[in-house]
């Protein structure tokens, strides 16, 4: 490809201008092949749930689709729309940049002798059921957008399809009415602005939140004696499903938890105040892939990595005899 670059580089050029001016997306860019991947090596591969589905886009489209991220997301930066509270798909940004002012915010919390509640919310293949006509109103009225600027998004969103690569077959062609392409570029910038009203909504209930992509957690910090400041948690919670039902936004209940933190005699006081956020209470929770407990002492997610780390050096040590002697 390097090599050849400069023979390409004039017409793909042209292909994008001419992409921008028109505001219309190639067709031919719009179908993706999907592969299904197990989530996890250890799960069953019978099991359809186990399967995340992996979108591969065409090469010169992600080119394209580039071109628009760098000057969207210039505008956006520029003009203070992006939820500064949202660590996905930001330059400089991470799911240790996101933890990291969750795991701070509690211990400060408990410093001061208040206990804390983290709800981590789960929604369901968000991605994929995000309603195009409301991501449209969003582009317009949320960010500001008009003119060949929008009408190039509604011909991205709009008139894709997809078809199933397994082995040696293939499927047909299917029609996706909903959602934003995974394995794009524009893809989770359109879904962290479809995701807007929802952050407004939890700032309007003073609850302090971090996102990353579609993890959302919620924590409130109290003092033991002021446990009626808990029901502004509970109001939040039902507006944010409330907004999500009304949005086509599925949120995994079963996957819903609740940690709290702070001094251990004044989180046991406060287990009655939960009321129906008792259900979801837990001891560990697992936060953007690092496991945390009640003290934030991160010695289940030490003993988990070494657990982990142990159990793949007893499969190296069992092939060692394997290996030439002057290598081992």
């Amino acid at each position: 490809m390097k090599n050849n670059f400069n023979y390409i580089c004039t017409p793909l050029l042209q292909i994008i201008n001419t992409s921008i001016l028109t505001g219309i997306f190639p067709s031919a860019f719009k179908t993706a092949v999907v592969k299904p991947l197990l989530k996890k090596p250890n799960l069953d591969y019978n099991t359809l749930n186990n399967y995340r589905p992996i979108s591969n886009l065409p090469f010169i489209s992600k080119i394209l689709e580039k071109a628009v991220f760098i000057q969207l997301n210039q505008s956006l930066n520029e003009n203070d729309i992006l939820e500064k509270f949202q660590s996905g798909f930001r330059a400089n940004h991470s799911t240790e940049t996101a933890l990291t002012k969750i795991v701070n915010d509690l211990r400060l919390s408990t410093a001061t002798n208040k206990v804390s509640a983290l709800v981590l919310l789960d929604l369901s293949a968000a991605f994929d059921t995000i309603d195009h006509n409301i991501l449209l109103h969003r582009l317009k009225t949320w960010v500001g957008l008009s003119g060949h600027v929008l009408k190039w998004l509604e011909s991205y969103i709009t008139g894709r399809q997809f078809y199933i690569s397994l082995g040696d077959h293939i499927s047909k062609n299917h029609d996706v009415p909903f959602g934003v392409a995974q394995g794009s570029c524009l893809g989770p910038l359109l879904f962290s602005l479809y995701m807007l009203p929802l952050c407004n909504i939890i700032k309007k209930h003073n609850i302090d939140f971090h996102s990353y992509a579609d993890d959302t957690q919620l924590y409130i910090s109290v003092e033991p004696n002021k446990t009626t400041a808990l029901q502004s948690l509970t109001s939040c919670l039902s507006a944010a499903t409330h907004w999500m039902s009304n949005n086509f936004v599925k949120l995994n209940e079963s996957k819903t938890e609740l940690l709290l933190t702070g001094p251990k005699d004044k989180r046991e006081a406060l287990l009655p105040s939960l009321g129906n956020l008792n259900q979801y209470v837990r001891e560990q929770v697992t936060s953007l892939g690092v496991v945390l407990d009640s003290d934030l002492s991160l010695k289940p997610h030490i003993n988990k990595v070494t657990k982990t780390a142990y159990f793949h050096l007893k499969k190296y040590y069992k092939c060692s005899s394997l290996l030439d002697p002057a290598r081992r």
